[in-house]
């Protein structure tokens, strides 16, 4: 009797305990999710009751035309293509360079790899914003202002990105690479066709953090480019609420199609993402 006592209050206090943590956790994802919620509300109500308080949060009826409407109030489709045209040459050309780096420092043996490796990951402490001035006075020099070579060929290459591959390639015994070496298998066909394909999860996670970065890239894009035709999303949404002003519908509807592709991109990848994170965290 006192064992299965036992048993019943051990049972009712996980059963309390997982409660808690439940009610918790979707208390973080409420309120992590509302944001959006109420982005996407405003977006399909009229100006009247965008301004509303209290607030409307299921607008009736929807408002779905403030998305055409705020299309054409700027070219986006122009911000779109620049937005999408960046974000995938520099993934890969991140994820290209990250690969032969990444297993150049986890299985290659050179004279200072070790030193060479830290100097990289000590970057990583350098804030961005302490090298914008002499990185502006850089491409004004070479020539690159308003330019998408000043947009794309400084961020092929991450210094996260090889640290986070490399841990995937120390996963490869040596064993593979011995008996390639004996059927006369070079380096970079070994890399490319038997190394790469173990290692997908890490590269689907460095290509999908390169691919959100450079979405969401504002700062750099803003100080190196001036014109309209070079504007990506984020800049141009900067653009659109100086032009718009206080139409927060059109600002909300802005907002929700610069935001969809980096969702369905997540949607479509995130069994890829999570697997990468948690080897790299087990490694």
């Amino acid at each position: 009797m006192p064992g299965k006592k036992g048993t019943a209050i051990y049972r009712i206090r996980r059963a309390l305990w997982l409660f808690v943590v439940y009610v918790l956790v979707l208390f973080i994802v409420a309120t992590m999710a509302l944001p959006f919620f109420w982005m996407v509300s405003t977006s399909l109500k009229n100006k009247t009751d965008a301004m509303r308080i209290p607030p409307i949060w299921i607008p009736k009826p929807p408002y779905w035309e403030n998305y055409p409407i705020a299309w054409n109030s700027a070219p986006f489709a122009r911000y779109f293509i620049n937005s999408f045209f960046i974000a995938i040459v520099t993934t890969i050309g991140e994820v290209l360079t990250t690969i032969f780096a990444a297993y150049t420092f986890a299985k290659m043996n050179f004279f200072g790899k070790n030193f060479l490796f830290n100097l990289l990951l000590g970057t990583l402490m350098i804030p961005g914003e302490m090298l914008l001035v002499p990185s502006f006075i850089l491409v004004h020099r070479i020539g690159w202002y308003n330019t998408y070579q000043v947009l794309i060929v400084p961020w092929i290459v991450s210094v996260f990105g090889i640290f986070l591959l490399r841990q995937f390639f120390r996963t490869i015994p040596e064993e593979f690479w011995d008996a390639a070496r004996i059927d006369g298998c070079s380096r970079v066909r070994f890399v490319l066709q038997i190394a790469v394909p173990q290692v997908r999860p890490g590269i689907a996670t460095v290509a999908l953090f390169k691919f959100v970065g450079s979405w969401n890239a504002f700062l750099w894009v803003l100080v190196m480019t001036d014109k309209v035709g070079l504007r990506t999303i984020p800049v141009g949404l900067r653009y659109f609420i100086m032009d718009i002003g206080t139409e927060y519908h059109l600002l909300m509807a802005a907002a929700t199609m610069a935001i969809v592709p980096v969702i369905l991109l997540f949607l479509f990848t995130q069994k890829q993402f999570v697997q990468g994170v948690a080897r790299t965290g087990l490694r």
